[in-house]
């Protein structure tokens, strides 16, 4: 089976309903529904947007209350999101066995 058809098999599995879903190398999650691109594209728009805010005249001070703390803030904000409505974490490598198994 090639492997673009063995993710979307492996990601559309979720009659948990997980909006984020363990990536399939490595670890972390990747988003698996619409509500779960939302989050993600909410949290990538507003990084954009605090990195605005950082230019060649601001002093530290400017750049750490105006930059690193918000972006620190959304960061751990964004993880809790994933860690809440997503799989447990582990480290994988590949399609689990238990779902190879019962595609066969």
């Amino acid at each position: 089976m090639k492997y673009f058809q063995k993710l979307k098999k492996y990601y559309q599995h979720n009659p948990e309903g997980y909006w984020f879903k363990r990536k399939l190398y490595g670890w972390g999650w990747t988003p698996v529904t619409w509500q779960g691109w939302v989050v993600t594209v909410g949290y990538v728009g507003l990084v954009l947007l605090f990195t605005l805010t950082v230019d060649t005249s601001s002093t530290m001070q400017d750049t750490m209350f105006t930059f690193l703390l918000p972006v620190t803030f959304l960061t751990i904000t964004f993880f809790r999101i994933a860690y809440r409505k997503g799989e447990e974490p582990r480290w994988q490598w590949g399609v689990p066995d238990s779902l190879e198994e019962k595609r066969k």
